[in-house]
């Protein structure tokens, strides 16, 4: 099994497509994942013009390089979100009119999850990466105290706004995969479960496997496969590394990334605490072949030798399941 190794677009986005293409190319990458800001991919063009998306392609073709999912984290972040946070005016390819109004971040948010659903079958990929925000997040830590009730309506929230963006999803028959994230409905593998409980189950939703979200959270990435066989969609390659030097906690103190005094941080693939070997070993359990795709985010490393390197090292960890058991002959 040869995956594709493909690079997330998201940390390029200063770049354009035209210009961002043919150096992954050079680096060694198979394809790109296109993120919905900057020129890289327009939502509202690629729904509603196929021309759009061939022209896309064509850029990505020029260079020998292919597309296998966009994603669209920044809109799905405010599907959810209370909003109400001046830290996401302008986000993505929000419009200004937006900008410090709570339902009209929501209202354009989910109007351009539902036209990705549509833009993803013009571009002829099958998944959709992204965020899906979180009307509970705020309530990670109980103080002031939060009910029970109050948790079980943010996942029913939750069910309500999505549910009608999975049914274009359905319609197109197009995957959507949250990457299970700090401030998103699901953060970890029990609240991966309630959400995929509170949407009844619907084949539409999965997971965009990164295991960097859960090395710091002291989560097992590999438990996260064995619980969710069947809904790893799409797969990030991205690393951490906890930090800890008994002055700072896993909360990183409110200190950028990069700091060096945070608790945990970004690491370039390889670079960090992740054992990609178990994971490999835990994707081919599951028969996953779809891409192996970077997310590089390293605030202690040159971005253009970390995309190169990041390259090398997913061509290096990936390998094939064995096709026999290793003591086969003997029973010959």
């Amino acid at each position: 099994m040869s995956r594709p190794v493909t690079i997330f677009t998201g940390q390029w986005a200063d770049l354009p497509l035209a210009k961002l293409a043919p150096m992954m190319q050079a680096f060694g990458y198979d394809g790109l994942e296109l993120a919905c800001w900057g020129d890289h991919f327009d939502v509202e063009k690629g729904a509603a013009s196929k021309s759009y998306c061939d022209g896309q392609k064509k850029i990505l073709a020029k260079s020998g390089l292919k597309c296998w999912a966009i994603s669209n984290h920044l809109a799905g972040q405010l599907t959810c979100d209370p909003n109400n946070d001046a830290r996401s005016n302008n986000f993505g390819s929000l419009p200004a009119e937006c900008n410090d109004n709570a339902e009209k971040k929501r209202k354009w948010a989910i109007k351009s999850m539902k036209l990705s659903a549509k833009a993803a079958h013009n571009m002829g990929v099958k998944v959709v990466n992204g965020f899906t925000g979180s009307p509970i997040w705020h309530m990670l830590y109980s103080f002031p105290p939060a009910s029970d009730k109050m948790i079980n309506d943010g996942f029913k929230y939750f069910a309500k706004i999505w549910n009608p963006i999975l049914d274009e999803f359905d319609k197109y028959g197009i995957r959507f995969a949250l990457e299970v994230h700090p401030t998103e409905i699901a953060f970890d593998i029990y609240t991966a479960k309630r959400a995929l409980d509170a949407l009844d189950n619907r084949p539409a939703f999965g997971f965009n496997f990164d295991p960097s979200h859960l090395i710091w959270q002291g989560i097992d990435p590999t438990e996260f496969i064995k619980a969710f066989p069947d809904r790893i969609y799409h797969v990030h390659i991205k690393d951490a590394k906890v930090t800890l030097d008994g002055r700072s906690g896993i909360l990183a103190s409110h200190l950028n990334f990069g700091e060096p005094n945070r608790g945990w941080d970004f690491r370039s693939p390889g670079h960090g605490e992740v054992d990609f070997e178990e994971i490999i070993r835990g994707l081919n359990r599951i028969g996953y072949g779809g891409p192996l795709s970077v997310e590089w985010e390293d605030s202690g490393m040159d971005r253009e030798y970390g995309a190169q390197d990041a390259c090398n090292f997913v061509r290096g960890i990936d390998f094939s399941p064995s096709g026999t058991a290793f003591d086969a002959a003997f029973n010959k």
